[in-house]
């Protein structure tokens, strides 16, 4: 096991999730952004700061972009980009959302 990385998130993560969640519950339950990042949110630091090392490179031959695909808890899935900073711990720089059920 590695050791545990401090993770972040960039501006952009956030402009990320803004884009994609509205302030308040979408009329067919969609979650808020406040919704997601107590529940979608931690989990996706976790997976980060604990298994960057595994989680597979966002492109071939560069180790220091990886991506996570799973599904949520609020979501039916999440594909989120982390960057390896220069200080060893991790930048979360953007996130994508399916918000479908079907």
């Amino acid at each position: 096991m590695t050791d545990r990385r401090p993770v972040r998130a960039t501006y952009e993560f956030f402009e990320d999730l803004d884009r994609q969640l509205g302030p308040e519950r979408g009329p067919n339950g969609e979650p808020s952004v406040a919704d997601f990042q107590t529940i979608e949110l931690l989990r996706i630091v976790y997976r980060f700061a604990e298994q960057f090392d595994d989680l597979p490179d966002l492109i071939r031959g560069r180790s220091d972009y990886r991506v996570l695909l799973t599904s949520g808890v609020l979501v039916r899935a999440l594909n989120v980009v982390g960057q390896l900073a220069s200080d060893g711990g991790v930048e979360l720089v953007s996130i994508e959302i399916d918000l479908t059920w079907e």
